[in-house]
């Protein structure tokens, strides 16, 4: 059984990405992801997560397995102490999101299905 667990929640921002704040046990800060407009190929992040002026992290776009479809970010964050991998679902109207880690194996490889999160 998988366990999953908020550490965030995010909002749109007027410059096309989304901006909010993480809580963990190492991070409590704002944090913004800016869109990467220097993508060289496909497999390019989608966004760059920023802290202030720092480059912390990458964020690539992804989609659920199973019915119903649903797009979402697979975020990568360096964190100094522990590097963090996490998902950010947007809501139905696409204005908010959850930032969610996967507490049962932190792994980039490891893709949620929506009943996973819904239940």
């Amino acid at each position: 059984m998988r366990r999953y667990i908020v550490i965030g929640r995010l909002k749109h921002s007027r410059q096309g990405g989304w901006e909010g704040e993480i809580n963990t046990l190492t991070i409590r800060r704002q944090i913004r992801l800016v869109p990467n407009d220097d993508r060289g190929s496909c497999n390019a992040p989608v966004f760059r997560i920023m802290l202030g002026w720092q480059h912390i992290g990458e964020a690539w776009e992804n989609e659920t397995r199973k019915q119903p479809l649903r797009t979402y970010l697979r975020l990568r964050i360096e964190d100094p102490l522990c590097p963090l991998d996490a998902f950010l679902f947007p809501d139905a109207e696409a204005d908010c999101a959850s930032l969610i880690m996967d507490c049962s194996r932190n792994a980039p490889s490891s893709q949620p299905t929506w009943e996973d999160l819904d239940g």
